[in-house]
């Protein structure tokens, strides 16, 4: 008789809820798993899956879907570990060791207790976990598991916790009724109740647990009065299914104290009321304890009275029970959500991939970018350390003939029997070379040392040369020689050049001008002589003499296009012949008054 029953009850449910979706568009509830789905079409953040997954797993644990809410409980620890998220992490290992705890893997429950312990930042957060932990690693022992739930009643008490508080007088009443202490059972959970006031479904859960401990220690008549106000509360609630359950509690305790009428009358009335209200399988559920108790009674017509009517009554429950329908459309959601994760798995996996292409090749990029500025950097070091050691070539280049012709000038003395003026002549010639030597590693020097060295070049020359020409030496009174640096012996290349080549020739005695002057950022020094000029020395000179002028003059040249590359400066070397029937030549060097310190 039951297996036709369920065979009809599965057949004509399935059938009814067919034409129903067909004959009626179907809205599905804004529900969690609704949430989801949205949330993963929409592609949205990992957090706002992550609170979706986490309202799902609640949703189904209320349901009493323990395994589901695992399940969606684990996606959501994912997506905060992803996250870094390491308070949130610890929250939910608590929620998965209560749902571990409920389906009594101990050993499991215990380990995501310490986890969360060990990840969560807060200590009222460590102190519960740890506590929960050794409460559930003293199951076997209701004394040591009492201790520990008293420690975990007074962490809560400052707290606004009030699930967990709730939670932990519960878990205080189960202990109490193991060690057979109905009282201290049913205050516990009276306590629990303080902090359920607001929750009419909650409070009704409560009260039965409370009925249940008084007919455990067969105060019959107590469980039975709880039970009857509790149908009066359930009537308040807004929730058929509850009504329902309480009028089959009631009933329960109705057998129990052996009042088989009034057992009977309240379980008809659940029975009534499931079908009234289309809770389909909460009318089977009475059905069933209506019919064992017939079938115990041996009364066969009453079962089958009660099988016919219930057949009979089936097609409109199902058609008024919304709950088949809402099943049906939650499978469907739960496979969508299956599929749209496999979808944004797919595209995280493509994300990661193209990710990790652009690490590589933004590192590649920098390691390439790292290894030409290091082989530029070098480039540029080797280039300015030749340029530099090119430029003291340069600049050591002009001291050999320097050297010589004024031995040139000590021999000419000796031969002349003149040992006054070679004394003479060796003495500033030495002081001169250690002033030249001294500096000969430096670019730069003092103006105020370069003057003093020019000084002692020309006194030189004029001992040799006295009857060709005097000098003069101007400097700018405003100019200040000491802190403004000059390129060192630029300026004693054309000075020879004026003596040698222009004033040596002369038929008279000549000038030798060498002025120092400053002008808009700018430093100018003129060497100017009236000697035989450019053109006329070109014509007298030996095939010899050409090639060392020439010489000469790309030597400073070169010195000038060195230092101008080495100091992104601009010294400028400008050579004149005079005109209008004036003879002789004006040198003109000039520099940036801040080229010291662009160096």
């Amino acid at each position: 008789m039951r297996f036709i029953f369920f065979l009809s009850l599965l057949v004509l449910s399935g059938g009814l809820i067919a034409q129903h979706k067909s004959s009626v568009k179907i809205m599905p509830k804004k529900n969690a798993a609704v949430e989801v789905t949205k949330s993963l079409e929409e592609g949205a953040s990992d957090e706002k899956l992550a609170i979706d997954y986490e309202n799902l797993a609640k949703e189904q644990t209320g349901k009493g879907e323990l395994k589901k809410a695992e399940e969606n409980y684990a996606k959501a620890r994912s997506l905060y570990v992803k996250l870094k998220n390491t308070e949130k992490v610890a929250l939910i290992d608590r929620e998965l060791a209560k749902l571990k705890e409920l389906q009594n893997n101990i050993d499991e429950a215990i380990v995501k207790y310490q986890s969360a312990a060990r990840l969560s930042k807060s200590k009222v957060q460590q102190s519960l976990n740890t506590n929960d932990a050794g409460r559930l690693a003293n199951i076997s022992n209701p004394e040591a598991r009492s201790n520990l739930i008293q420690q975990k009643i007074d962490i809560l008490e400052s707290t606004p916790l009030k699930e967990d508080k709730v939670e932990a007088f519960q878990q205080m009443a189960e202990v109490k009724l193991e060690l057979k202490d109905t009282k201290a059972a049913v205050e516990n959970l009276e306590s629990a109740l303080d902090f359920v006031k607001d929750k009419p479904e909650e409070a009704i859960k409560i009260n039965r647990d409370i009925a249940k401990a008084y007919a455990s220690d067969n105060q019959i008549e107590k469980a039975i009065e709880i039970n009857e106000k509790l149908v009066e509360k359930a009537e308040v609630v807004k929730n058929p299914k509850v009504k329902v359950e309480q009028l089959q509690n009631l009933s329960n305790v109705y057998f129990e104290g052996k009042d088989t009428t009034k057992g009977l009358t309240s379980l008809k009335q659940a029975y009534n009321l499931a079908l009234r209200e289309g809770q389909t399988f909460e009318a089977r559920n009475s059905l069933e304890i209506l019919a064992n108790y017939y079938k115990r009674e041996k009364q066969s017509q009453e079962v089958i009275a009660l099988y016919s009517s219930f057949i009979d009554t089936l097609e409109a429950v199902i058609k008024a029970d919304t709950s088949l329908i809402d099943t049906k459309l939650y499978q469907i959601t739960e496979e969508k959500i299956a599929q749209l994760e496999k979808e944004r798995a797919l595209k995280d996996q493509l994300i990661e991939k193209k990710n990790r292409f652009n690490y590589v090749l933004i590192g590649s990029i920098i390691l390439i970018l790292t290894c030409s500025f290091f082989i530029v950097r070098a480039w540029y070091l080797v280039r300015k350390r030749n340029k530099k050691i090119a430029l003291q070539s340069l600049r050591r280049e002009m001291n050999p003939h320097f050297i010589f012709n004024s031995l040139n000038s000590v021999n000419q003395f000796i031969a002349q029997n003149n040992e006054l003026e070679a004394n003479k002549y060796l003495s500033s010639y030495s002081k001169l070379m250690r002033n030249i030597m001294e500096n000969s590693n430096k670019d730069f020097v003092p103006l105020s040392l370069e003057m003093n060295q020019m000084q002692e070049y020309l006194e030189l020359e004029h001992i040799r040369f006295n009857d060709k020409f005097d000098f003069e030496i101007y400097v700018e009174d405003s100019i200040d020689s000491d802190t403004l640096y000059v390129p060192n012996m630029i300026i004693q290349p054309q000075l020879e050049n004026a003596i040698w080549h222009g004033l040596r020739y002369k038929e008279s005695k000549g000038v030798l001008k060498l002025e120092v002057k400053q002008s808009n950022d700018y430093l100018y020094i003129t060497i100017e002589d009236d000697g035989i000029g450019l053109t006329k020395s070109a014509e007298l000179k030996t095939k010899h003499q050409k090639a060392h002028k020439s010489r000469g003059v790309n030597n400073t040249r070169e010195r000038i296009e060195l230092l101008n590359s080495l100091y992104k400066s601009r010294i400028i070397l400008s050579i004149e012949e005079k005109t209008n029937g004036a003879t002789g030549v004006i040198v003109t060097i000039s520099f940036p008054l801040d080229l010291y310190k662009n160096r």
